[in-house]
């Protein structure tokens, strides 16, 4: 909680900066206040208490500080990549202020209690992305981004709010334990809007980590919005959107589970089969990695569609959100760095391997963990997920991701040949800031690390 409180600090002080003209010290500042908030995520998780706040709107137990760990250890990464972003300086506190507020709100997903707070954390997330997607004020691309995500944006916001009116309007109440209870007691007799507004719900959240066939703002918003706000979008922002969805679910609609696992097997089939085969026809390497965050999100609704509320399945959701978050830091801080001159196409990689061999190299490994090939991260990311679908009626779905991740295979290969078997277009070296450097070696050191030694996530993160 304290972190929560550090973060929303650090957006105030942000806003201040311009007034006080400590602008200069910002990053510094904020990469200091990130660093304090997970010392203090840590030391609540070795405490191992779980204390209600505010009249039990929200609650950071274990499974919260955990996914609140990987947001707050992604966001440190993004602000040092992101600082050679920030060219204007006008703008410097403001972009500032709308991520560490994006933040807030995708810390609040993590450990909702309480259907207001869950709805405020969607929105205080959310809102301030709408801005950073269309930051790039003399980009019409950047501007359509920005509107286009503002308006699918707000229709699934009102999906949300459309059932979580239903559900109180049955059940009388906002908070997920007593809605638990609620569907535990009356049973089948249970109203049709109550169910309705489960759907409308699942429907929401399904925009919200854009699953097929809820994901058809994703390609134009990726590929229009400026890199380092897509990685941030892709890493931060889903983290914490599927913390909040396996809240939901699990814990508040665990009981009718047979409503809504149903319509969520159909809605990874199509997240697998759409976004794979979209993907492998791509040429902007920005809408390929679009679609296959799609395909990922597809992965981690597996883990929801099982129901098994165990440290297995608690295990495989927050190690694949590690893996993918950090492959994702290392492929799109190296995209940020490749397609700076404009062309964000596969043939910008074209010869990579030879201009920048240290890119190369990393880029290779981040895309063979999303490929989930082995000794990566991504590998036993995916392995897990299997292992909990496993006891399931749904081991078809595993027929299905096994064959469309040889499709994904495919595209991501792609970027490797580009990379070593293609003449370079342009002679000139790619440049590189020495701290996005240091990241760079950090999270493909970490993509190798955590697939050699997996246990060592378990044994980190042990409920």
């Amino acid at each position: 909680m304290k972190g929560l409180f550090i973060i929303s600090g650090l957006g105030i002080l942000a806003m201040l900066a311009e007034i006080f003209k400590f602008k200069k010290l910002l990053l510094p500042i904020v990469l200091l206040g990130i660093v304090a908030a997970y010392a203090f995520n840590y030391f609540e998780w070795s405490k191992g208490l779980s204390m209600p706040y505010f009249d039990n709107m929200i609650s950071f137990d274990k499974p919260a500080i955990a996914f609140s760990g990987i947001i707050l250890a992604t966001a440190f990464f993004w602000f040092i990549l992101a600082n050679d972003y920030f060219e204007e300086e006008s703008n410097l506190v403001d972009h500032f202020a709308l991520v560490l507020f994006a933040l807030v709100g995708a810390l609040m997903l993590t450990a909702f209690t309480n259907m207001t707070t869950l709805f405020l954390g969607i929105e205080i997330m959310s809102i301030p992305m709408y801005v950073l997607a269309a930051s790039k004020k003399g980009d019409m691309r950047s501007n359509e981004a920005g509107f286009k995500y503002l308006i699918m944006g707000s229709f699934a916001s009102a999906f949300l709010l459309f059932g979580i009116a239903l559900i109180y309007g049955a059940s009388g109440s906002f908070d997920i334990m007593a809605i638990r209870q609620y569907i535990s007691t009356q049973g089948a007799e249970m109203p049709m809007f109550f169910y309705v507004g489960v759907v409308m719900m699942l429907v929401a959240m399904c925009f919200k980590v854009s699953a097929a066939p809820f994901h058809f703002w994703a390609p134009d918003v990726y590929e229009g919005s400026p890199t380092l706000i897509t990685a941030l979008m892709s890493t931060v922002v889903k983290t914490a959107a599927f913390a909040a969805f396996m809240r939901l679910f699990l814990v508040g609609f665990g009981e009718i589970s047979g409503l809504w696992t149903g319509i969520l097997a159909v809605v990874v089939a199509l997240s697998l089969i759409i976004a794979n085969f979209s993907a492998a026809m791509q040429n902007s390497v920005k809408r390929m990695l679009a679609y296959s965050s799609i395909s990922h999100a597809g992965f981690m609704l597996m883990v929801i569609m099982a129901n098994v509320r165990s440290n297995i399945s608690l295990d495989a959701i927050i190690y694949y959100s590690l893996a993918y978050s950090i492959g994702s830091i290392t492929s799109f801080g190296i995209l940020y760095s490749v397609t700076k001159k404009g062309n964000e196409t596969i043939s910008a990689f074209n010869g990579l391997g030879k201009r920048n061999p240290f890119l190369g190299v990393c880029m290779t490994i981040a895309m063979l963990s999303l490929a989930g090939i082995p000794i990566t991260a991504g590998f036993f990311a995916k392995y897990f997920v299997f292992t909990t679908v496993m006891g399931t009626q749904y081991q078809w779905l595993l027929l299905l991701a096994v064959i469309t991740s040889a499709v994904g295979a495919y595209y991501y290969l792609k970027i490797i040949i580009a990379m070593y078997f293609k003449d370079q277009e342009e002679e000139a070296p790619v440049a590189m800031e020495g701290a996005n450097k240091v990241v760079i070696i950090l999270t493909t050191a970490l993509t190798l690390i955590i697939g050699i030694a997996p246990g060592m996530v378990a044994e980190m993160f042990a409920f």
